[in-house]
């Protein structure tokens, strides 16, 4: 999440991305929600792959977001992001993962903008997908992969 959002309300945070506030475009020192790298890592202890996927599609922003995965200690994985003519969709049929974990988007319009809703009906038959509540981490998510 953006740092402007630390401290405060998930609601309150919501609100942050609505009104544009100048840190939600502060690519660069976004900040993990809750204790989401140890999550990850207990995860990726399990012998799963891990792919990460950012809105961003500029070299510059999505290496930011590399440094920000590097600089919280979340585990090793590919960062994955939209080519230029894709959709959300369109790279996560590309990626194909086991499980999706997406937000619910309430910021910026809920399920129209999220990936699995729009996925291929035979394609979702091989993807698990978990929304979570925007802002409010993957704590609460299962440490056992085949919980999922």
């Amino acid at each position: 999440m953006h740092q402007g959002a630390v401290g405060h309300a998930r609601e309150k945070i919501v609100q942050q991305v609505m009104d544009a506030k100048p840190s939600v475009k502060d690519y660069a020192n976004y900040v993990p929600i809750g204790d989401a790298a140890k999550k990850v890592r207990k995860w990726a202890d399990q012998n799963v792959e891990i792919i990460y996927m950012t809105s961003r599609r500029k070299k510059k922003e999505i290496d930011e977001i590399q440094k920000v995965l590097d600089r919280n200690h979340f585990p090793a994985g590919t960062l994955e992001y939209r080519t230029e003519n894709e959709e959300y969709k369109d790279a996560a049929e590309r990626i194909m993962p086991d499980v999706l974990i997406e937000d619910d988007c309430e910021s910026i319009g809920g399920e129209i903008e999220m990936t699995y809703p729009h996925i291929s009906p035979e394609l979702k038959k091989k993807t698990k997908s978990m929304a979570v509540k925007e802002f409010s981490g993957i704590d609460h998510l299962p440490d056992n992969v085949a919980a999922f």
